[in-house]
């Protein structure tokens, strides 16, 4: 279901940045098993899946940091997410994949409508290399013009430096722009912009979005290209 809390013309958007774990992809499994690996090396008690969930979207620090409990130790910190990060290198896709309908609704948002071209990017917390090789293997590299991570602007989401430099890449403006993904993250980076925003809640962290609520929320993917047709 769609539902508007704030209304706004899809129709006037040219540019879609989206989120990618919980918006896009599916990714909840491998970032748990690499959590949980890194865990065990350190001799440390695994986590439920359920809990390392709630973990992710601020970045692969935060993340280890988190599942750590938050040490004061830095140094066993780094060590962890040297760790993680390398198995999580080689482990990326073991079972990755698409959230259903997501294709079909990116190649429906780029069919031109009334001769407006979308364009679409990506702006992750995760780290740009294996954001871009998720990208890549799973087919979506087509439609995006660029592809950000964690570590590609000197600040993370909620910080919208990010997503104004899509918007200074682009040309586009603020109100012809829109922030998609699944948690209040995603949702604050497209306010501290400028931007419409919109909530998915199939990701990781939808509960969090009554935090601070998007402009649009929808339940499916599909329901993204619906917004525009």
């Amino acid at each position: 279901m769609i539902k508007f809390n704030r209304q706004f013309e899809p129709q006037n958007i040219k540019l879609l940045i989206f989120d990618l774990d919980g918006t896009l992809v599916d990714s909840r499994l491998d970032l748990v098993n690499s959590v949980n690996a890194m865990l065990r090396h350190f001799a440390r008690p695994e986590l439920p899946a359920a809990v390392i969930a709630t973990y992710v979207g601020d970045g692969a620090p935060m993340l280890v940091r988190r599942a750590l409990g938050d040490p004061k130790d830095q140094h066993s910190v780094k060590e962890a997410l040297e760790y993680f990060l390398a198995y999580y290198r080689a482990h990326k896709l073991d079972h990755t994949h698409l959230y259903e309908g997501v294709k079909e609704a990116l190649a429906a948002i780029r069919t031109p409508q009334n001769g407006l071209q979308r364009q679409m990017a990506v702006l992750s917390n995760k780290p740009v290399n294996p954001s871009r090789a998720i990208i890549d293997a799973l087919g979506l590299r087509e439609f995006f013009i660029s592809v950000y991570g964690g570590n590609s602007f000197a600040t993370k989401k909620p910080d919208p430096l990010g997503a104004k430099a899509i918007l200074e890449e682009t040309g586009s403006r603020p109100e012809e722009t829109l922030m998609i993904g699944d948690s209040s993250n995603d949702i604050l980076t497209g306010r501290n912009a400028g931007v419409w925003t919109c909530g998915v809640t199939y990701g990781f962290a939808p509960h969090t979005l009554c935090e601070a609520p998007p402009d649009v929320v929808v339940d499916l993917p599909r329901e993204l290209a619906v917004l525009f047709t």
